[in-house]
């Protein structure tokens, strides 16, 4: 049952991956991709937990909280960058 929920859990992330990825080729505005990268890196990490979830691997967790670091100082550099203040 478990494994099943993972597995849709899984789908759904993976739907909004999808979407997230159209708004990042099509956004109109240099901050609606960086919007919609941030959101594919959030959907990113969930996937990585859900990964470890169903691995039973721990050293995943790992990945995905360093993984979430760098794409918040990456998102924060890019923002300044569009504001000008870099």
């Amino acid at each position: 049952m478990a494994e099943m929920l993972i597995l849709l859990a899984a789908l759904l992330a993976g739907g909004g991956f999808l979407l997230a990825l159209w708004r990042f080729i099509q956004g109109p505005t240099a901050a609606d991709r960086v919007v919609a990268f941030d959101v594919l890196t959030v959907i990113s990490i969930t996937l990585i937990a859900l990964a470890a979830l169903a691995e039973g691997r721990g050293i995943y967790l790992d990945v995905a909280l360093v993984y979430a670091l760098l794409s918040f100082l990456g998102v924060i550099a890019v923002a300044r960058y569009l504001e000008g203040r870099f």
